[in-house]
């Protein structure tokens, strides 16, 4: 079980384990990783507050299975096609570093 939590917590917020690896620029790779975080305390933070009414716990489990949508597709993409993170950044990824 223990095992199974390291595996799960690197998985999501390790660079060189989770899809977003794939993402060449390490400051897209950074701001990507810091959007799905803010993503998720809000999706938490709205989930957590509702619970007193029903329409609002419905409406707080439509966003956390939102959040979840959205954290799946930005990791297949960043698996499958890393270069969509490096499209309009203003950085490019040039084998050097300063």
């Amino acid at each position: 079980m223990k095992q199974l939590i390291i595996n799960g917590w690197n998985f999501i917020f390790d660079a060189d384990v989770s899809p977003l690896r794939n993402i060449t620029d390490v400051a897209t790779r950074h701001y990507v990783l810091q959007a799905l975080a803010l993503m998720w305390a809000v999706a938490f933070a709205i989930s957590i507050g509702s619970y007193t009414m029903l329409a609002a716990s419905i409406l707080g489990h439509t966003v956390l299975i939102g959040a979840t949508a959205i954290t799946v597709a930005t990791y297949t993409a960043a698996a499958k096609k890393p270069n969509l993170f490096a499209n309009g950044s203003g950085r490019r990824y040039d084998g050097e570093h300063e």
